[in-house]
């Protein structure tokens, strides 16, 4: 695996959507031209759209096999697994649960904490689903503290021995189940999105639709070919706050899933703390308990589903620039860096990546 480094490009294009990553290039086309509901055409590719997740679901396709119904109640079943913020959800009550006991979950749930496991396990626990507490403590998430004053060092250390991966156990035989061996709280938030998108393209496959994109949130999935005859195109935001929208990069999509991570849209403005400091990412380092605050503005990961994409592209975005980069190309990942530099942003990718990438965004 090479490393491929360029000055980031000027913005290449300019929408009105708010996501990390970007498909509407293609979808906006489409609905424009009035060609994606035509009823009695073979080709005719229609759009799915509503809201899951706190975000919205976004899913094209020219297949008739899958009704709408159909990913509306795939994706209520993934709110009814794996929600935190829904305190009926089987990760809510097993948050809630006894500790010391195996409690039945899905297979979906099950899977989905098995996959984070071996992301924590070879991300040196960059990435940690019981960060939960620490977030709130700066901001963010569910009944986070609003305060916008920075937590005291010894706050977060009592907060950090409640915080530890390892203190789970997932079982799929002789059924799914569940085991806190100590009183860590479980939030999927960085990467149900991207399970979300593998369990509504899982849902096209099993019915034979070979052409489809699914979006959630920014995290996507895409098989087959687009409207035009031609893979499908998805582009990955500028990193920057002030120019939400503006494309940095174009990439051709085909049976692949792609998920950002970013400290440019998840953020807050707090009072200053002793070093002067007042923006926060929403980013947790849980080996220290703070947010990161490296250059690294955005990590895009290409991985076989959204789910392992997803969960890479935060553990990367973790590590920083100089680990993230030392892991991604250790384990053979596609992955694009962008990082901020004193006169703009530098992109950093692997081989595996630039196979993706289109060299601007007319093509």
């Amino acid at each position: 695996m090479t490393d491929q480094r360029r000055q980031a490009a000027p913005p290449q294009a300019r929408t009105g959507w708010q996501a990390a990553l970007l498909c509407g290039l293609l979808i906006s086309g489409c609905l424009l031209a009035g060609g994606c509901s035509r009823s009695g055409s073979a080709n005719a590719y229609r759009v799915f759209e509503g809201g899951t997740m706190g975000t919205y679901f976004r899913v094209t396709s020219d297949c008739e096999a899958v009704a709408l119904d159909a990913v509306q109640n795939t994706l209520s079943a993934v709110n009814a697994e794996m929600s935190n913020y829904d305190p009926n959800s089987q990760l809510s009550r097993f948050n809630a649960g006894p500790v010391g006991q195996w409690l039945p979950v899905s297979a979906e749930l099950a899977t989905l904490l098995e996959l984070a496991a071996q992301v924590h396990k070879r991300s040196g626990g960059a990435f940690d689903v019981t960060v939960a507490p620490v977030l709130r403590a700066w901001g963010f998430g569910p009944g986070a503290d609003e305060s916008r004053v920075a937590p005291e060092p010894a706050a977060i250390a009592r907060l950090r021995a409640r915080v530890g991966q390892a203190a789970l156990r997932v079982r799929s035989a002789p059924s799914p189940a569940l085991l806190r061996e100590r009183a860590v709280e479980v939030d999927l938030s960085a990467i149900a999105k991207g399970h979300g998108v593998d369990r509504v393209a899982e849902l096209f496959s099993a019915a034979g639709c070979s052409n489809y994109l699914v979006d959630i949130g920014g995290e996507v999935r895409a098989a087959g070919l687009s409207p035009k005859g031609r893979s499908w195109r998805v582009g990955i935001e500028v990193p920057d706050p002030t120019l939400i929208g503006s494309i940095q990069r174009v990439l051709a999509l085909d049976g692949v899933a792609v998920a950002t991570s970013g400290d440019y849209r998840n953020f807050i403005d707090r009072r200053p703390d002793a070093e002067g400091r007042t923006r926060w990412s929403h980013t947790i380092d849980p080996r220290t308990g703070a947010p990161v605050a490296h250059q690294l503005a955005s990590v895009t990961v290409a991985a076989a589903s959204a789910a392992a994409a997803d969960g890479w592209a935060t553990a990367l975005t973790v590590l920083g620039p100089s680990a993230g980069w030392a892991l991604a190309q250790e384990l053979d990942l596609a992955v694009l860096f962008i990082t901020r530099t004193a006169t703009g942003f530098e992109e950093r990718y692997t081989q595996d990546f630039d196979r993706y990438l289109l060299p601007t965004a007319g093509t």
